[in-house]
């Protein structure tokens, strides 16, 4: 099954190049490109491709508008999987971009097989946050702009086991890490992942770990 892109970045080169990178791939198909968010927002709801490559500072709309516009739509609206793509000095809007439902993000310098993987990832409806990275960012700016830690009551829907796993996912851990610390099978984890999404009414992975830092459950640097 191949993955349909649509790569969305002000500058030319940048769209070219990385278009280039994964149409090389043969299982992901480059659907179209945008140079802002007006126009990528036009060419997701047409094209209806299965990942967005968001870049975030662009001239008309930026990146985390375009994710709203499109991660807000509700059903039968076709919202694809958002992959930000930014620099460190951009990290607040990207932590807005999470919380808008986007599935993770990457630095536009990370090499090419990085970029590859990160696509097929997220396609996959999984999330990006096993980098290290990715886990201080979040802490970073839960810090910033910290939630209301009261805690919600749709916590006590889950069992304590459930507990456990959405307390490693917030610490970056992946399925097959979190079933090494617990001593479960991966498959395990990954129903008890399924669980908590319905459970807490989140969309994906992100989510729920943003979920998790702003409900108070995980604490910036514990």
């Amino acid at each position: 099954m191949t993955t349909t892109v649509l790569i969305v970045d002000d500058q030319a080169m940048v769209r070219e190049g990385f278009g280039a990178l994964l149409a090389a791939q043969p299982d992901l198909t480059v659907v179209g490109g945008a140079a802002d968010g007006l126009e990528a927002v036009t060419l997701a709801r047409r094209l209806r491709p299965d990942v967005v490559l968001m870049d975030v500072r662009m001239p008309r709309l930026d990146g985390l508008a375009a994710t709203r516009l499109l991660l807000d739509a509700p059903p039968p609206a076709h919202r694809p999987r958002v992959l930000m793509l930014t620099t460190f000095d951009l990290d607040d809007y990207v932590y807005e971009a999470l919380r808008a439902g986007a599935s993770g993000f990457l630095l536009k310098d990370a090499p090419a097989s990085e970029l590859v993987q990160a696509v097929r990832v997220v396609a996959a409806g999984d999330a990006l946050l096993a980098p290290s990275v990715t886990r201080r960012l979040i802490e970073r700016f839960t810090r910033q702009s910290p939630g209301p830690r009261n805690r919600p009551a749709a916590l006590d829907t889950l069992t304590p086991r459930e507990v456990e796993v959405l307390v490693l996912m917030a610490r970056g851990r992946s399925n097959q890490e979190i079933a090494a610390d617990l001593v479960i099978a991966e498959q395990t984890v990954k129903t008890h992942v399924s669980r908590i999404l319905t459970k807490l009414d989140r969309r994906d992975r992100v989510q729920a770990v943003v979920y998790a830092y702003e409900s108070g459950l995980v604490v910036p640097g514990e």
